[in-house]
């Protein structure tokens, strides 16, 4: 019995092997197309149930099968669901392609869209209108025959050779180790650092210490090691990933993917890949965008340029280093941050155990909308190491099922996301709950310690529960326009303004204290963490311009006279950069998030998006960290909609007004804040 094939609550995960899914996705996709034939040759009159609401409840047993596949495909991957991956993605847009380039089916949508006056539509149901039918006029339903033929091979090569710029990264980071056997090689390592690479290294029945490419291996090193030659050796390993000339080599994937992403916009009659993805976005243009990077640029760049100037002059000081490299940054950036506020990340180690941040997550979700959380042994797991958790409101109704997976493996790409393995609906008057997952690298707990987080990693556990809180407290009809199925330039606030309370007292209070006194986190560290919260700023923001120009070369564009990628990429880095170039690296073949995620033509988002976070978060402070009203608020208008309405519309209500860019600009200290 294929446990996929009967309908399931929470993923089987220990019931599932590798040979079931591919029988699971053909027979969902069978099904499917029932279903979508059933709306297609119905020969009622088409109007909003029958048709759009008819198409957006089609399909989701694929939509369920297809997201615990590729949620394992990136958090417990293995070369057979690789090869599956391979072997599926060209059906599953083959098979999105037949519902998009379907005349007759387009036609019942395109009446039900030109009668819309007709009917009395909620926001929301105007909403799914609208994304319905953008879905088949942006994705070729308008083409001639010759065209849809192009349109189907071009998304069909796109989807495998985004899963072949994911596997060649994934196994570039598990190929590469540093293996130290003369312990003065991690002098500066701090002892947590230490025991982490020596239990490395004796996983892998090896002596002595193993540095790997995972953040929680590389990060530390790059930071602390005083082994200048070995810094430089592990940066330039991290920054050629993809970029060997072998059978690895991400150059020709990024080459096509820019190549046909620009071809298929062209296709759909757009001027580029960005102009077709900003249409839906706030930001509307690529002109708006760049306008917008630039903006920041011009505020950000003098005090980059005073910092690196300030960071060159400490390091040669204090090394005789006369240039200061890539893989010397982070190591004398925290010997200055030390130096300015007396703040090591290894002296706020000690109050940040993991379970300590998460529970201090929970009590501050707990303080601002009422949630609790429960943690049950009862639910499937697809690993040992992924705790699960039940999320109840204030009336102790039951809201969420929550999935946490937090250290590295080898079969887990790098980074930190959310996702979901079940969106929340309401159908036939049930509320559909959702099933809600986070996924990160924090370094693994060691024979004599806990896992301890770097402050940087408290944050990004924050920033993805943020996430993880626009999917938990979803309440909408649609499953397409829930949770975080919003603007990308629109997804990042949730998450990044969650951030803001790592940096205030009375949350810290909630939960930072020491793993093995429980003494609260002093309050000179917090003071510290507060002062230091504008450290490199302008650096920091120079970084993630950069990124958002790389981003917009390769998508704003036409990329066919584009023969070298690194050549290309120092163009796009030309107005932000600070250290020296390198021409053994290449950030475009790892450029993860905008050729494997989601993120092409919108890395920009972050910044966007911290405008509009740190507006918001202008807002609490002037009422109170923990002001229920607020927060209501920001449930009510922002977490629960989702996608019903336009971002801007829900901002406002929140807010009474339009975001603005000046609260950026203060937090950051590249302005002084006005009265």
């Amino acid at each position: 019995m294929n446990p996929l094939l009967t309908p399931f609550g929470t993923a089987p995960f220990s019931r599932i092997k590798n040979e079931h899914f591919m029988p699971a996705f053909r027979q969902a996709m069978e099904n499917a197309r029932k279903e979508i034939d059933d709306i297609t040759n119905s020969e009622e009159e088409p109007t909003f149930e029958n048709t759009i609401e008819a198409l957006e409840f089609s399909g989701q047993h694929l939509e369920r099968i297809a997201s615990l596949f590729f949620n394992l495909n990136s958090a417990e991957t293995n070369d057979t669901i690789q090869k599956i991956a391979q072997e599926v993605s060209p059906l599953l847009s083959e098979f999105n392609n037949d519902i998009t380039l379907n005349e007759k089916l387009f036609r019942r949508v395109k009446n039900v869209f030109e009668n819309k006056d007709k009917y009395p539509l909620t926001a929301e149901q105007y909403t799914l209108l609208d994304k319905k039918y953008k879905n088949f006029s942006r994705n070729g339903a308008n083409l001639n025959e010759e065209e849809k033929k192009r349109l189907r091979k071009i998304d069909a090569t796109l989807a495998t050779l985004k899963l072949k710029f994911g596997e060649n990264l994934l196994k570039e980071t598990n190929k590469y180790e540093m293996h130290l056997t003369n312990e003065d090689d991690l002098d500066g390592l701090p002892e947590s650092a230490k025991d982490a690479a020596a239990q490395l290294a004796k996983n892998k029945g090896k002596k002595g210490w193993l540095i790997t490419l995972d953040y929680p291996s590389y990060i530390p090193f790059m930071k602390y090691a005083r082994n200048r030659e070995l810094r430089k050796e592990l940066s330039m390993a991290f920054g050629s990933k993809g970029f060997h000339n072998d059978e690895l080599d991400n150059q020709a994937n990024v080459l096509q993917i820019a190549n046909l992403r620009h071809e298929r916009a062209n296709l759909l009659g757009y001027k580029s890949h960005a102009n077709f993805i900003l249409e839906e976005r706030m930001a509307e243009t690529p002109e708006k965008v760049y306008e917008f990077l630039k903006e920041l640029l011009i505020k950000a760049k003098p005090a980059a340029k005073q910092e690196f100037k300030e960071l060159s002059e400490f390091a040669k000081a204090l090394d005789g280093i006369e240039q200061l490299q890539s893989w010397d940054g982070s190591f004398y950036s925290e010997k200055l941050k030390q130096k300015r506020f007396n703040l090591d990340d290894e002296k706020l180690k000690p109050y940040f155990k993991l379970e300590n941040v998460i529970e201090g997550v929970f009590m501050i979700t707990e303080r601002l909308y009422g949630l609790s959380f429960e943690e049950v042994f009862d639910v499937d797991k697809y690993h040992p190491e992924v705790k699960t958790y039940k999320i109840y409101d204030s009336d102790n109704k039951f809201v969420s099922l929550f999935y946490a997976d937090f250290h590295p493996r080898e079969g887990k790409r790098a980074g930190a996301w959310m996702t979901s393995f079940k969106p929340q609906f309401i159908l036939n008057n049930k509320n559909e709950r959702p099933q809600i997952s986070i996924v990160c690298n924090f370094t693994k707990p060691t024979e004599s310690k806990p896992s301890l987080l770097t402050f940087n990693e408290v944050t990004t556990l924050f920033h993805e529960f943020g996430h993880a809180l626009h999917g938990i407290l979803a309440n909408t009809i649609y499953p397409s326009l829930s949770g975080t199925s919003v603007y990308w330039d629109f997804v990042e606030l949730p998450s990044q303004i969650l951030e803001n309370w790592c940096y205030e007292k009375e949350a810290l209070e909630v939960f930072a204290r020491h793993y093995e006194t429980e003494e609260p986190i002093p309050m000179s560290f917090v003071d510290s963490i507060k002062k230091s919260a504008t450290f490199q700023e302008g650096m920091a923001t120079m970084r993630q311009l950069s990124f958002g120009f790389l981003d917009m070369a390769w998508h704003a564009a036409d990329p066919s006279g584009i023969s070298d990628v690194k050549q290309h990429e120092v163009k796009a880095f030309e107005d932000t950069l600070l250290y020296p170039n390198n021409p053994e690296t290449c950030m475009s073949v790892s450029f993860a998030h905008i050729f494997q995620g989601g993120y092409s033509a919108g890395y920009y988002s972050y910044k966007w998006a911290e405008v509009l976070d740190a507006d918001a978060f202008d807002y609490f402070k002037e009422k109170g960290l923990f002001n229920r009203e607020v927060a209501e608020k920001f449930r009510d208008d922002i977490l629960s909609k989702g996608g019903t309405e336009k971002p801007m519309v829900l901002y406002k209500r929140f807010r009474g007004r339009e975001p603005k860019i000046e609260a950026l600009l203060e937090r950051a200290g590249l302005i002084k804040k006005t009265a």
